[in-house]
């Protein structure tokens, strides 16, 4: 049986030893796995998924809370589904719960579905925020990166799109947006 710690960040400022701390004082043997991208979805998240690959039966997969893991319902039962069909099982720390036990899956189910839910009440509480400021007029949304006007200029002055991507400091994506939208 192989223990695996999987500690998450959101962002390249935060650092994740607070949670491998603690899972290294319940399982000092145990390989840790230090990522930092933002959680809204299983994706963009590489080490999840390469040690989702290489679990075998009886290993078993430890978080120190479920926001580390998953935000949402979904992401959390496709885990726990890929988890039981190699035979291992999901431990959270800070609630006890292990999905080796009939209980402990019952209670990740009803966290999930609490997780979810916080989830969709700070989106809310966030896009309730943004429309007020605009209502008072505080809130203009961020700048554009580069007007069509500004792309099609130096489009018309021979540089290529790639040029002009790198003179605006905009991606080359951008630049076919703004000189389709001309």
């Amino acid at each position: 049986m192989r223990i695996y710690a999987y500690c998450r960040v959101s962002s390249l400022d935060q650092d994740e030893s607070m949670q491998a701390d603690a899972i290294l004082k319940r399982y000092p043997d145990a390989h840790v796995i230090r990522e930092k991208a933002s959680a809204t979805s299983r994706d963009g998240r590489p080490k999840l998924a390469d040690t989702l690959f290489h679990m075998r039966d009886g290993d078993k997969l430890v978080v120190w809370k479920l926001d580390r893991l998953a935000r949402n319902m979904r992401d959390l039962s496709n885990i726990v589904a890929e988890l039981e069909e190699k035979g291992a099982a999901l431990e959270i720390l800070d609630q006890s719960i292990d999905t080796s036990t009939a209980g402990g899956k019952a209670f990740l189910q009803m966290l999930g579905v609490f997780a979810e839910f916080e989830t969709n009440l700070r989106k809310e509480r966030q896009l309730a925020g943004i429309q007020k400021a605009k209502v008072a007029g505080k809130y203009k949304g961020r700048k554009q990166a580069a007007s069509d006007d500004d792309v099609q200029s130096l489009l018309n002055q021979g540089l290529t799109k790639a040029d002009v991507a790198r003179k605006l400091g905009v991606s080359y994506r951008t630049v076919l947006r703004r000189a389709n939208a001309a």
